[in-house]
């Protein structure tokens, strides 16, 4: 699990790279706060599903379902969150980011442990 955050925060770094390149420093802090917002309760995601699997020896499907509703809620919280604090937000960027730290857990299973 910590290995697909892992590649979430390497997606965002790459978003932010792209993002500056193309709308500058407006677009770098913009796309981070995108990929943040998905990178953040990923990783709390998966610190309380590795508890819970240690504690218990397996993680129960209602902890994952009520693991991923909290995070889907935390995600779009603190997407709102960027949205209020940085008016300057420029939207592409902050999409940019966003889409890649979430489709960067499609290419977990190519990264070898």
């Amino acid at each position: 699990m910590l290995k697909a955050v892992l590649l979430q925060l390497g997606a965002t770094i790459l978003a932010v790279a792209l993002s500056a390149a193309l709308f500058g420093v407006r677009g770098a802090i913009s796309a981070a706060g995108g990929g943040l917002a998905c990178v953040l309760p990923s990783w709390m995601f998966a610190v309380r599903l590795a508890a819970i699997s240690r504690k218990a020896g397996t993680a129960s499907v209602a902890a994952f379902v009520v693991g991923e509703l909290v995070k889907v809620a935390s995600i779009v919280g603190l997407l709102v969150l960027v949205w209020a604090l940085y008016p300057q937000l420029h939207w592409g960027a902050m999409l940019i980011g966003l889409i890649l730290a979430l489709k960067a857990n499609l290419f977990a299973f190519l990264v070898k442990t």
